[in-house]
């Protein structure tokens, strides 16, 4: 048997193999040999060859079907440069709408009170006392619950 070079398959050596084997049999019939010609001559023209294909990212989304919305390249490169922005600008909204209810119900927390402090009748030294406004909050939020 001969050397074969090291960059054949092994499927290029099993088939090598078994070719040697069919030539060193001669006794085969005609129709035999005449169909195992044709199946070699079948299998060689099916035989796959590798070899690299390049292709650009597009023409891949493309044959994948990913390709499904095709927008102008101002269009993309708007989205590409200012898409980080957008994601930022709807976070600083949501913080300002979260300061603004946190405002609110403050002054209606202090409105509260100062309606509570207008309706009572309370002793004029009330007002002067440092502890009055815990006082009323404590009044405000047991009344409340």
């Amino acid at each position: 048997m001969k050397h074969l070079p090291s960059t054949t398959s092994a499927q290029d050596l099993i088939g090598k193999r078994i070719a040697m084997m069919l030539d060193d049999n001669a006794s085969l019939s005609y129709e035999v040999t005449e169909r195992l010609r044709a199946a070699r001559t079948r299998a060689l023209s099916h035989r796959r060859i590798a070899q690299p294909q390049l292709q650009t990212a597009q023409e891949i989304q493309t044959q994948s079907g990913l390709a499904l919305l095709k927008f102008p390249s101002q269009i993309q490169l708007f989205f590409q440069t200012f898409g980080s922005i957008i994601p930022l600008l709807g976070l600083v909204a949501g913080l300002f709408f979260i300061n603004e209810f946190h405002n609110d119900q403050s002054a209606l927390e202090l409105a509260e009170i100062d309606s509570a402090l207008l309706t009572d009748d309370l002793p004029p030294n009330a007002y002067t006392d440092a502890s009055f406004l815990d006082y009323l909050k404590y009044q405000v939020n047991s009344q409340q619950n």
